[in-house]
């Protein structure tokens, strides 16, 4: 870093900087610094161009080191040791050897050998060496297998990432990286570990792993260093005497050299194991040298171990006993029972899962302390204690002999219930830091309570509240998760088709449709075991539904015979008639069978247009066909699924409809219209302003292809006004985030763009979409002139983008394009075409041939006076590729093509204006441009500086300003000066 840029950075960037260099996520910053996301967006975008650097990634690099190391020199995000680091100078180069040579390099011993210590060290040595920096991972609070990558993301600074699951995250994260991740504590957890790291390893060429456990972990990398006790010379100059001396002066006063002899033999008597030396050092102040050696030579303080204890095993145990027998019998009660906690603990919750007085806890716990049996920790809510793993380990056995567990745990899992009840009810400002405190002892107790029949009603509980808060807190993967864990733990088929319709909600939000599919469709299943038909009924068609509304969200599309079979077994089941056809369609066998290949689908900006063959030839007949005639023959089956089944219906019709018809061609217009018209007005029968809005969205659909831009705008603000009074749920986020994002785009199509930026700014505000952001707001900003906005908005998406592995995401098309616009109106040509080329790895559909990307060229060419140019780039009557210039983009492209036909001198100009007027009436944006066009055509500059005036009433200062250069003149000037405020590169055009 210069010390000019240094000196630009203010206080407030410098603080951003620095937890970017700890890879925190911008929701994480914005929580840490207590300021909003856009603010980080903002600021890191501010350090982009003040340090000169292209990506987050490279800024991470140029931020301090925590401690005042130098800057640009990798993070190392390792917790801080409490103590002294002594000796290993042997094994430290040892290691450090063999994680040059391998990928994976396991430190393997028994409990108390020091492993964790001597992996913090070489991490800290490490921290120069790799390039992209050090993590560390501390496994101990994970009981869940499934959970190891949620540990590790945490570690990273990793949230969700819309249809990818945590795993594929840290694995994106890491790809390119020259890294080292430490995993500390794996051995409870082996069959989690061992196939993520084989999957991470495989797919992340420069990462080194260095784990600690006490068993290997057999992946195929893996190189196992043994950690071997502390050294014992026979003379007493050795890390084991070290080590005592240290820990002893550290709790009394320095012990004389002349007593090293002394020390030498106690620790060997407890053959060098750093935990036991400690444990015994800090009784060294009240024993005494010689009063710790009676102890540890009386047979009552010696364990003989288990069949499967090594002898280095038995000498932890050994102290661990003599440190046990030492305490009183309350203080033993005390440790053995909040041993069940996983994480740290207050004395409050201590005494609760304990069932002792609180004041007679906080004394034990601190007697506990002092023994060195429990860590202590300032905490936002108080004193927090801990136990280390090795000593919380012991202490549960010690529970186990005593016969308490059951009774400690069920108090535990009743804590566990009461605390997430709390968070349930709790407001938000420091939920998310409550919930974190706790998370690990909710998980742990649900585990514990999962495998106990007898605690099944407790399990499905605290399940369904963990998958609740999982949820609010935006960790959406382990939210389906748990919520099938609770479907599995429920008392009956109903109740488990409930949590299974929310599974699939959450799955929705994050963007995994053919999760979203599968966990309808075993809803449908239970609510058919519940004698529930109309529920399965509901199911069944909302399944088939998904396959329209939610195509880029599959990686394999559901066909339309599956969508079909679907929605016959609906009808029958809404029928009451549970035939094996609408079991086996429920189930999801028989529509697989029938799949007749992958839709052919456009990659975004409306919906989905599969098949060749208009409505009728879709359904046998029309769409009355796929009702079975008159719709009062499913009345049985109640509103709800009445409403969901023609909802399926006008989703196949309007796809089919858009799949080969035209705006001029009005046929199957009114058909596919009323079709559409009669799911909203079924869904509103029912009550339900989910299913409503879904309707609306059919409906939303129907107007888009019968090119009529305004309707749909209006359908899609209704959409908004039914959910946004609706309290948070997944399946309220899930639909509200659609409409946000369809009213958002809607209003850019209608030219409504002080609305559309408003929507944008609701939903690029969304709690889920924090981490990744949405294509509309980069759409909006982009057309309207608001540069900071999105060169802001794009530094998100591109890291996003990054860390989900750069998939090839048809539907981000739109936003790429608008941002590689947006570079080269401001001549950053590199920019302009480091975009151009994520543009190419995207999307090489029709749509961005003809649609989205020819409104993005058109408009740069225009700017920089290629009118020809642009003309060719946009060659086609809108009315030649209707289906990629609607929705958004129609009234866009037809008045930028006027503009582009006027200054390229075509001989029909005249004639263009006159039918573009009538085709963009009542888009205040595209009559402008409109006018604007024609009064170059004319001549007149009055007229044309009017619209400037115009463009400024409808939020389009960039457009403003272009008109000013187009005027030309003494209005050069104030255009110039308004694209530079804007932060573009003027280009002037003589028109006159």
């Amino acid at each position: 870093m210069t010390q000019a840029a240094a000196a630009e950075i203010s206080p407030r960037e410098a603080e951003v900087l620095e937890l970017v260099g700890d890879h925190l996520s911008n929701a994480e910053i914005a929580a840490r610094l207590c300021i909003s996301i856009r603010t980080v967006e903002s600021h890191v975008s501010s350090l982009l161009r003040k340090l000169e650097v292209p990506d987050r990634r490279a800024l991470a690099r140029r931020a301090p080191v925590r401690g005042g190391a130098v800057p640009g020199r990798p993070a190392a995000v390792l917790p801080a040791p409490l103590t002294s680091f002594v000796g290993r100078a042997r094994e430290r180069a040892e290691l450090a050897a063999l994680l040059k040579e391998h990928r994976q390099v396991t430190a393997v011993g028994p409990g108390g050998v020091g492993k964790t210590r001597l992996a913090l060290a070489m991490a800290a040595d490490a921290a120069g060496v790799h390039l992209d920096g050090v993590w560390f991972a501390d496994l101990v609070p994970v009981t869940d297998p499934g959970m190891i990558a949620a540990a590790v993301a945490g570690a990273l600074g990793l949230g969700e990432q819309p249809g990818r699951d945590l795993a594929e995250s840290v694995a994106a994260a890491l790809a390119d990286r020259d890294a080292l991740v430490v995993l500390d504590n794996c051995e409870h957890v082996l069959d989690g570990v061992a196939p993520f790291l084989e999957r991470l390893l495989a797919t992340c060429p420069r990462l080194t792993v260095l784990a600690t456990s006490r068993a290997r972990l057999m992946v195929p990398f893996e190189r196992v260093y043994p950690v071997p006790p502390l050294s014992l010379a026979a003379e007493g100059d050795s890390d084991a005497v070290t080590l005592f001396m240290e820990r002893a002066a550290a709790v009394g006063r320095p012990l004389d050299a002349a007593l090293r002899g002394q020390i030498a033999a106690v620790c060997a008597r407890l053959d060098g194991m750093a935990l036991a030396i400690e444990l015994a050092a800090a009784r060294c102040p009240t024993l005494g040298l010689d009063g710790i050696a009676a102890a540890l030579s009386h047979p009552l303080r010696m364990l003989t171990g288990g069949s499967r204890a090594d002898e280095r095993h038995r000498s932890v145990r050994a102290a661990l006993d003599w440190s046990h027998a030492l305490l009183e019998p309350a203080d033993r009660m005390l440790l053995r029972r909040v041993s069940v906690f996983a994480a740290p603990f207050t004395a409050a919750a201590a005494a609760e899962v304990a069932g002792v007085e609180e004041g007679l806890v906080a004394d034990g716990l601190a007697r506990l302390a002092e023994q060195s049996l429990l860590v202590v920790a300032a905490a936002p809510g108080g004193t927090e204690y801990r136990a280390l793993e090795t000593i919380r380990q012991y202490a549960a056995e010690r529970l186990a002999e005593v016969g308490e567990p059951d009774e400690v745990r069920s108090r535990h899992l009743r804590w566990c219930l009461t605390r997430a009840a709390e968070l349930e009810a709790a407001e938000r400002p420091d939920w998310r830091a409550r919930f974190d405190q706790v998370a690990d002892d909710l998980r742990a107790a649900l585990t514990w309570a999962a495998e106990r029949p007898e605690r099944r009603a407790d399990a499905f509980g605290l399940a369904r509240l963990l998958a609740e808060l999982a949820f609010t807190r935006n960790l959406t993967g382990e939210s389906q998760r748990r919520f099938e864990q609770a479907a599995a733990l429920a008392s009956g088929p109903a109740e488990s088709a409930a949590m299974l319709r929310q599974a699939a909600a959450v799955a929705g939000c994050r963007a995994a449709g053919d999760d979203m599919h599968r966990l309808r469709l075993a809803a449908a299943t239970a609510a058919r075991d519940a004698g529930d038909p109309a529920g399965a009924a509901v199911d069944l068609a909302t399944a088939a539904t998904m396959s329209f509304r939610y195509w880029a969200t599959f990686v394999r599309v559901p066909s339309r015979e599956e969508a079909l079979t679907l929605m016959t077994a609906a009808r029958k089941a809404a029928a009451g008639d549970a035939t094996a056809q609408a079991a086996q369609a429920a189930q999801g066998d028989g529509p697989a069978a029938l799949a007749a290949g992958d839709p052919a689908t456009p990659s975004g900006g409306g919906p989905a247009a599969p098949a060749d063959g208009g409505p009728a030839a879709l359904a046998d007949g029309g769409p009355a066909a796929l009702a079975d005639g008159d719709p009062a023959a499913l009345a049985d089956g109640g509103p709800a699924a009445l409403a969901a089944l023609a909802l399926a219906e006008a989703a196949v019709v309007t796809d089919s409809f858009g799949a080969v018809q035209g705006p001029a061609d009005n046929v199957a217009v009114p058909e596919t219209i009323a079709c559409a018209e009669r799911a909203v007005e079924l869904a509103a029968r029912t009550g339900d302003p989910l299913a409503e809005s879904a309707a609306l969205d059919a409906l939303t659909c129907a107007h888009i292809w019968a090119g009529d831009t305004f309707a749909a705008a209006a359908r899609s603000r209704r959409r908004v006004t039914l959910l946004s009074s609706l309290p948070p749920s997944p399946a309220v986020t899930h639909e509200l985030i659609d409409a946000l994002g369809m009213v958002t785009e809607a209003a850019l199509g209608a030219g409504d763009v002080p609305d559309a930026c408003r929507w944008a700014r609701q939903l690029d505000a969304h709690p889920s979409l924090a981490e990744v952001g949405h294509r509309a707001p980069l759409m909006v900003d982009a057309l309207a002139g608001n540069i900071e906005e999105v060169l802001t908005g794009s530094v998100r998406l591109l890291d996003a983008w990054r860390r989900a592995g750069s998939p090839a995401r048809a539907h981000l098309g739109p936003a790429v394009a608008a941002v590689a616009m947006v570079h080269g109106l401001r001549d950053d040509h590199d920019a302009q075409r480091d975009w151009r080329e994520i543009l190419d790895r995207l999307d090489v559909s029709p749509e961005r041939a003809h649609g989205y990307a020819a409104v993005f060229d058109g408009m740069l060419l225009l700017h920089r006076g290629q009118a020809r140019e642009a003309l060719e780039r946009m060659a086609p009557e809108a009315s030649e590729v209707w289906k990629w210039v609607s929705w958004i983009w129609h009234h866009w492209y037809v008045a930028l093509r006027t503009e582009a036909v006027v200054l390229a001198g075509d001989p029909g100009a005249r004639r263009h204006v006159t039918e573009a007027r009538a085709a963009v009436a009542g888009n205040p944006v595209a009559e402008a441009l409109v006018a604007r066009a024609a009064a170059v055509l004319d001549g007149d500059r009055d007229a044309l500086l009017a619209t400037a005036a115009a463009f400024d009433a409808a939020g389009c200062p960039y457009q403003s300003a272009r008109t000013l250069l187009l005027a030309g003149g003494e209005h050069t000037g104030r255009g110039t000066v308004a694209l530079a405020a804007l932060g573009l590169a003027p280009k002037a055009v003589n028109i006159w």
